[in-house]
């Protein structure tokens, strides 16, 4: 039995996991918990959009990400919720975490049978405790209970691979004219790959310090041939276009290589910036 938490620090409201944590990155929050923390008061001037005046920050695993608490007001029910949302990269923590209930929530999207309960077909129940410090406006997201995912490695694979990501983006209306964008993995996770077709791909040699970009329709069976111009390649990583871009994978290429080669030294003299290693990208925004 799962021994209760000692370390509890504000006022906690243990939520169950449920699909509209991943399909909205975020959840309502009950009145009753609203008095709890006080929200009507510190929220006052919550407007219906997102603002600066309702930013939060939410702490999890020691690190903080974006948030923010919206209101939505039911004029047929005469009712007020409050919601908070969070940014992609904590929903990509919490589904990683969370992986049987994420997995869970897309199969009954799934499903043909409309009025199936997926969790009376699929009984468990995770459970993430939210604590909040009225005085930072912070909330502290802790996995409290999870369920022990039937294949782990398999799962956690899937999460961050394009088909699952395509699969939900088609399942959530968010349209297919999507990049979907890879972090670096190591040669041998190559196998493992799903999805990884219509690609741009960089390849990294760190002993030789080379960088290598490319396209290909099936990135698994491009990359199993051998590589004279960096043939001891070590990482890669690559991004999946949309089938509307499939046409410009040459040029969207080319056009990646002409602009590393303003950057760092490179084979054809093209002029670059010699100390470029030592900056660091002023972007704010960066997509995961």
């Amino acid at each position: 039995m799962r021994r209760e938490r000692s370390n509890i620090d504000y006022p906690m409201w243990r939520k169950k996991v449920d699909k509209s944590l991943f399909e909205y990155n975020g959840t309502t929050i009950p009145n009753w918990v609203c008095k709890l923390w006080g929200i009507p008061e510190l929220f006052k001037h919550t407007s219906h959009k997102r603002s600066t005046g309702v930013d939060v920050t939410i702490k999890y695993i020691n690190k903080k990400y974006d948030g923010w608490v919206k209101i939505v007001t039911y004029e047929q029910a005469r009712s007020t919720v409050y919601q908070l949302f969070f940014d992609e990269e904590l929903s990509l923590k919490l589904k990683n975490t969370f992986l049987m209930s994420y997995m869970r929530s897309l199969e009954q999207k799934l499903s043909t049978e409309d009025n199936t309960d997926v969790e009376d077909s699929i009984p468990f129940w995770e459970f993430l405790d939210i604590e909040y410090d009225q005085d930072e406006k912070q909330f502290r997201f802790v996995s409290y209970y999870t369920q022990k995912p039937s294949f782990p490695n398999l799962f956690k694979r899937l999460i961050g691979s394009p088909a699952i990501k395509q699969i939900s983006d088609e399942l959530e209306d968010k349209g297919s004219d999507r990049i979907y964008k890879q972090d670096w993995r190591q040669r041998e996770e190559l196998q493992y790959e799903l999805g990884a077709g219509n690609v741009i791909y960089m390849l990294l040699d760190t002993e030789q310090r080379l960088l290598y970009i490319g396209e290909a329709q099936d990135l698994i069976e491009r990359l199993s041939r051998p590589y004279p111009s960096i043939k001891d390649w070590n990482y890669f990583r690559y991004d999946v276009l949309p089938d509307s871009l499939s046409r410009f994978r040459v040029q969207i290429e080319r056009m990646m290589i002409r602009d590393f080669a303003t950057l760092i030294r490179n084979k054809s003299k093209v002029d670059y910036i010699s100390d470029f290693s030592d900056y660091k990208l002023a972007n704010d925004k960066i997509d995961r």
